[in-house]
């Protein structure tokens, strides 16, 4: 046991430094005060990073935690604090990202006079953290984090909460500090990954769905050796993407409608069986059989009807079926499937090829992703936030690697921009870091332009830039005939509100200049932000079931 004193905050940090967290983001608040202290006085100082919201707080330790594979540190002041976070918090709950949140607390010796910001957080908190607590005194506080951060880091991940009386917190003690946390797989039943196994063996046009739970829990070798060894073509979803690279033959996001319309065995591995993947109900012609893979048993779907499932450490889950499929199947029996798959991969580049190169007026925005995805190298990380102009993203941006694309998830919650750019930027100091910025996503968190200029933290900013709500004007337009309460000022300068803040940008409005301002974008080592005008009545073409 390693003995420590100090006040609440030395403490505290003491124990989030032994679970990997090298950085806290945070909006100033009194009642937090000495988690401060403890962060810029330790022997080890940990990396202090104060934001302008306090969801971007949340958001950009949701980002570390994405990135990094290691629980992310938000601490927000008592009351508003708390509450202007709850947003992100939700979103760390349904991406199931492991974030600790700290909260400042009215004195508990005064608790029911009606302090500053006396409010009791943790039944706000409880329906969407694994844990929501108070730490009620000064001794408690390191056992009680390392509980939390053990409890998010456990599968399946997600966010904790826990606030601390501002008297207990500024208060002193000498205590035990836990002991450094340590990683022990839990292994998947046997029986069931046979199962998986021979019913792999035995479809004819499998497609393996590979989810976010994937990366997270450090499968993702697992994975690709899975695909590659059976044949089996693939689907990307959320922080699944780059697992099966860009350009490989395998990969088939671009033919998913002929993929999961013509499969008969669907095999879902560390994603949710949500709206994003129609419920879990796949075949145009005849219902294909699913298989969901799962870091743990209760993430296994109950609404649809499964033909096998599996839960544990996703690396063994996928290496034994693997194991079990090569007993089966000696060889690959998927080859035709395949071809057939490749086929409409390279129709649907081939069909895109006149929009993504469209020379139209106004901009087209599938030719901001044309001009962007050769401007990309292999460690890119590319941040979606917003609804139409993000579709595009989702569909043309092809991570090269794992770990290269975040996105709100399946939450849909705006405003993770600036908060996943600030994360991704102190994560991957080195590499590319894209946010693509809808306009009507920019009014929630750009004031955090600032924030990046503060700390020196280089980002490129692409607006797409239709004066609109697109999402939901053409859906609205086409119910009703008409819209409302879905226009935004056209032609805005979000690229004036960057440089105001201390950044650089510049005002794009023809296609042929998106490539070049994007170049500058890159070369520039500041926050740069291209504010493109789009077309406004250009609506991404969707078909996806939201209910």
């Amino acid at each position: 046991m390693v003995r420590a004193e100090g006040h609440g905050g030395h403490l505290a940090l003491a124990v989030a430094r032994a679970h990997g967290v090298d950085t806290m983001f945070t909006l100033s608040g009194a009642h937090v005060f000495p988690l401060y202290d403890a962060a810029v006085t330790a022997d080890e100082p940990m990396r202090l990073v104060d934001v302008r919201h306090e969801q971007t707080a949340v958001f950009a330790a949701e980002a570390t935690a994405k990135l990094t594979r290691r629980p992310g540190l938000a601490v927000l002041t008592a009351g508003p604090g708390v509450t202007n976070g709850i947003s992100a918090v939700t979103t760390a709950h349904f991406n199931g990202s492991p974030v600790l949140v700290v909260g400042g607390r009215a004195p508990g010796f005064r608790w029911g006079s009606g302090s500053l910001q006396e409010l009791d957080h943790p039944p706000l908190l409880a329906p969407v953290t694994k844990l929501a607590a108070t730490v009620h005194s000064v001794e408690a506080i390191a056992e009680e984090v390392d509980g939390a951060l053990r409890t998010a880091t456990a599968p399946h991940r997600g966010p904790v909460f826990l606030d601390v009386p501002m008297d207990q917190l500024f208060s002193r003690a000498e205590v035990d500090l836990p002991p450094p946390p340590t990683r022990e797989p839990v292994p998947p039943d046997p029986a069931d990954v046979a199962t998986v196994g021979r019913l792999l063996a035995d479809a004819r046009r499998p497609v393996l769905v590979i989810g976010s739970d994937v990366w997270s829990d450090g499968a993702e070798a697992a994975a690709f050796e899975l695909a590659e060894a059976a044949g089996i073509p693939v689907i990307t979803n959320g922080m699944g993407r780059g697992i099966v690279p860009a350009g490989h033959p395998l990969l088939v996001s671009r033919a998913r409608g002929a993929a999961l319309g013509g499969a008969d065995l669907v095999v879902v591995a560390g994603a949710p069986l949500d709206f994003r993947l129609g419920f879990g109900v796949f075949g145009s012609d005849a219902p294909a059989a699913v298989i969901h893979l799962t870091d743990s048993p209760e993430q296994v779907a109950r609404h649809v009807a499964l033909a096998a499932s599996a839960s544990g450490d996703l690396g063994l889950v996928l290496g034994g079926v693997l194991e079990a499929w090569t007993r089966s199947a000696p060889r690959s029996p998927y080859v035709e499937w395949t071809a057939m798959l490749a086929s409409a991969v390279r129709a649907a580049v081939e069909g895109d090829r006149d929009l993504l190169t469209s020379d139209s007026d106004p901009v087209h925005p599938a030719r901001i992703y044309g001009e962007l995805s050769p401007r990309l190298a292999d460690d890119a990380v590319v941040i979606g936030d917003g609804g139409d102009f993000v579709s595009y993203a989702g569909k043309y941006v092809e991570a090269k690697a794992p770990g290269g694309w975040l996105d709100p998830g399946p939450y849909g919650c705006l405003g993770t921009g600036l908060g996943y750019a600030i994360g991704a930027r102190l994560a991957r100091p080195s590499a590319q870091v894209v946010l693509m910025l809808g306009d009507g996503a920019a009014g929630f968190s750009l004031m955090d332009v600032d924030t990046l200029v503060r700390h020196g933290l280089p980002v490129v900013i692409v607006v797409g830039n239709n004066g609109g709500w697109g999402l939901e004007k053409h859906p609205m337009r086409f119910l009703y005939g008409y819209d409302v309460a879905a226009e935004l000022s056209p032609r805005t300068r979000y690229d004036e509100v960057a440089r105001a803040l201390g950044g650089a940008g510049e005002l794009v409005e023809r296609a042929v200049d998106v490539g070049p301002a994007m170049d500058r974008a890159f070369a520039a080592g500041v926050p740069y932000l291209v504010n493109v005008l789009t077309d406004p009545d250009i609506a991404y073409p969707r078909s996806t079931n939201l209910a």
